[in-house]
């Protein structure tokens, strides 16, 4: 917890931006749930006793999920997949975009509680960024019409969005921060995903992203996407006991 507490005060500047797009996002999926709420005529309040239980529950399974991450073979090993984002995927279409972000969040400080940070905060961020670029559109989706034909259409949604803003987000700030701050060259970073991955053009950050970053991303949504199909809709009715009546 100490070494926590002193690289957010080396790291200040990454842990304030952090902050300010917690609070950003909050605020609109917020904004998004209500209006979603107006339309369809439900009169409850966003954040009940239940909906923040259970929005812990889902953070905590969603943070161990998280804890076991594993390298794939055609990207540098500091690129780890994980499954955490089925478990919020579940919660956000059961209680809506908002708490999906909080379980984002959440899990993100459980894990930083837990484990701390390797990367000075920039791939905690990434992490959450990137997570709600995926669990916010298929949730918002889904709040406004909840069929079963929505749900796809979310998470064919959220799955691209995630793989397209991931996949950017890593050519414009990920790996320039990452560069910067271990003082290692992008050349060497972009060297490490040639070594690996044969359909990467060398030296280029484009083809990088393209050939490393992309597919990961592809297949965290996808399987996301498909488990939460099978399992939601038996699980709904539990989830949901005793939040609305």
């Amino acid at each position: 917890m100490k070494k926590l507490f002193a690289d957010a005060a080396q790291n200040a500047a990454y842990v304030l931006s952090f902050f300010a797009i917690i609070a950003a996002l909050f605020i609109v999926a917020l904004l998004v749930e209500k209006a979603a709420q107006k339309k369809n005529g439900i009169k409850e309040p966003i954040f009940g006793v239940r909906k923040i239980a259970m929005t812990g529950m889902f953070s905590a399974i969603a943070m161990i999920l998280h804890l076991f991450d594993f390298p794939l073979p055609f990207a540098p090993g500091f690129y780890k997949l994980d499954f955490s984002e089925i478990p919020i995927l579940v919660g956000a279409f059961a209680f809506g975009p908002s708490a999906g972000v909080m379980m984002e969040f959440v899990k993100i400080l459980l894990k930083l509680c837990i484990k701390g940070t390797s990367t000075a905060f920039v791939g905690d961020l990434a992490n959450f960024v990137v997570g709600c670029s995926f669990i916010l559109p298929a949730s918002i989706i889904y709040t406004f019409h909840k069929s079963k034909k929505s749900a796809i259409a979310g998470c064919v949604c959220g799955t691209l969005c995630m793989t397209v803003f991931g996949t950017a987000f890593n050519a414009i700030y990920l790996l320039p921060a990452f560069s910067k701050l271990y003082h290692m060259p992008l050349e060497d970073i972009l060297a490490m995903g040639s070594a690996v991955n044969p359909l990467m053009t060398e030296g280029s950050i484009v083809s990088f992203v393209a050939a490393c970053v992309a597919p990961m991303n592809l297949i965290k949504g996808t399987a996301a996407s498909l488990v939460t199909m099978l399992i939601y809709k038996p699980l709904s009715p539990i989830i949901k006991t005793g939040h609305r009546k």
